[in-house]
């Protein structure tokens, strides 16, 4: 790749290193927002789930919005209205600010990060080019979000509302960045007429009312959550109808007859409940259980952060020997491995009786995230890249609410009064939900392994050694940054 590619790729890096370091960070502050801002435990929740809400259920729109109007203008836009928002949130006074804030750095996040990846997936060329730029592009996710617990836990200390100034400096970097290194590319203006609106709404009230319910699940008694679910579900099946006849849907449904494509989505929504269920319930063992504090906290779990080296050295070696489904499928059996070893958990468990089961995660992550992202967008047309990076990045969300909403509801059943074995017993309990769902996610990995088409190697076969696939034909919205001259 030429040195202008090599930018253009450090600049959507640097974009995904931010949102997770925001999360991160935002994760270790809460006490401390708690305490200064005095809100309650069900409000202090809202600061989170506002954030997951307008992530979740705008990212589908994100992605089709950037293969709409431009993947460099959509991304710029939203970056800079996620700086704007993030600097706010550290300006609240009080907590229905930040929940608006975050709620608002949300929606921003979900129209930048699919317009980001889609830079990526039509500007270099399929094959191991491409490869090598997304499994820079998931090491780089995975680091921001293992970096941000230790800096969270330092600025923290310091004051809370460093947390939001900090991401502020980095995301004018990265605009500034992206605004001179990611190529201008025309735009046929009939495209702009073409945003199914009907199906936007319908899509995104349903995600919203999913993520709403699946958030509310642990807090909230059934008869509530039931109507938010029932009227999720009323909406998705609205939605499958508007698009069966919308001239230009937001979503084309013979997308979703690709079996890899669908395999990575539910692969990536069952590998990502695991991983936030599992890390949910170690932070309050070592938090609540065990006296640590929110420093000592984030440096336990850093290690799980070698994905952020071995995503882009060793990930892309085993892709090209082995293939993704099989990397993809070692990854989620390591997954189960790493969840299976933290079940006998003690009640004064040393850090090197827990390090093994946080970097065989760290390695798992290093194998399932990258290949996933390859296999949700290979094969896809240039035209729908945003959209089937949309999907994934839903999926994930989705994913990730589901497992803390989960973990949470059964670490509450099972905890059976007030000492130190009774919330042990709910602790073990409760590392059972990411366990069972890395368990099914496997399985969806072998079903991806059987499904493979011979040869080909984003199926499962070892990718060409000969370089990159013949570029397909496309629009100058395609225009490839790896072909701009030095």
């Amino acid at each position: 790749m030429s040195a202008r590619a090599w930018g253009v790729l450090f600049v959507l890096c640097g974009a995904i290193f931010l949102e997770g370091v925001d999360v991160a960070m935002l994760n270790v502050a809460l006490p401390s927002i708690r305490a200064d801002l005095d809100m309650s435990t069900g409000m202090l929740q809202w600061v989170m789930s506002a954030y997951v809400l307008g992530y979740g259920g705008f990212m589908l729109l994100g992605g089709r919005a950037a293969d709409l109007f431009g993947r460099r203008r959509m991304f710029l836009t939203w970056l800079t209205v996620f700086l704007l928002f993030s600097g706010l949130g550290g300006l609240a006074t009080e907590g229905w600010m930040l929940i608006v804030a975050r709620f608002v750095t949300g929606v921003s996040a979900a129209f930048m990060t699919p317009a980001g990846l889609s830079v990526i997936t039509t500007g270099f060329a399929e094959g191991p080019q491409r490869d090598k730029a997304l499994l820079v592009y998931s090491g780089t996710a995975a680091g921001g979000f293992s970096i941000g617990l230790v800096i969270g836990g330092l600025l923290a200390s310091a004051d809370w509302r460093w947390v939001f100034f900090a991401p502020v400096v980095l995301s004018f970097l990265v605009l500034v960045a992206g605004a001179a290194l990611i190529p201008r590319t025309a735009e046929p203006a009939r495209k702009r007429q073409n945003l199914d609106v009907a199906g936007a709404v319908a899509v995104t009230a349903a995600i919203l009312l999913l993520v709403l319910s699946v958030e509310r699940a642990t807090h909230a008694p059934a008869v509530q959550t039931a109507p938010t679910f029932a009227a999720s579900l009323a909406l998705f099946l609205l939605f499958t109808r508007i698009e069966r006849t919308a001239p230009a849907p937001l979503i084309r449904l013979g997308l979703l007859r690709t079996g890899a494509l669908v395999r990575a989505d539910l692969a990536g929504l069952l590998f990502a409940a695991g991983f936030f269920g599992f890390q949910f319930i170690v932070v309050l063992y070592l938090r609540e259980l065990r006296g640590w504090s929110t420093l000592q906290t984030s440096f336990a779990m850093l290690v799980i952060g070698v994905d952020a080296v071995l995503s882009p050295t060793l990930t892309p070696k085993l892709v090209h020997r082995f293939g993704n489904a099989r990397v993809v499928l070692g990854g989620l059996l390591l997954a189960v491995l790493s969840y299976a070893l933290m079940l006998p958990l003690g009640p004064d468990w040393t850090y090197p009786m827990m390090f093994p089961s946080l970097i065989v995660l760290g390695l798992s992550f290093s194998l399932a995230y990258g290949p996933l992202t390859i296999v949700a967008t290979e094969g896809v047309g240039e035209d729908e890249q945003g959209v089937a990076g949309g999907l994934l990045y839903t999926c994930f969300q989705f994913g990730a609410a589901l497992g803390l909403a989960s973990a949470g509801a059964v670490l509450t059943a099972a905890t059976d009064g007030t000492g130190p074995q009774a919330v042990l017993d709910g602790y073990r309990a409760a590392l059972l939900v990411p366990l069972v769902a890395a368990s099914v996610a496997a399985l969806v990995g072998v079903l991806g392994l059987r499904g493979r088409v011979p040869g080909r190697a984003g199926a499962g076969a070892p990718a060409p050694a000969s370089g990159p696939l013949p570029e397909p034909a496309g629009t100058p919205e395609t225009a490839r940054p790896a072909d701009i001259p030095r």
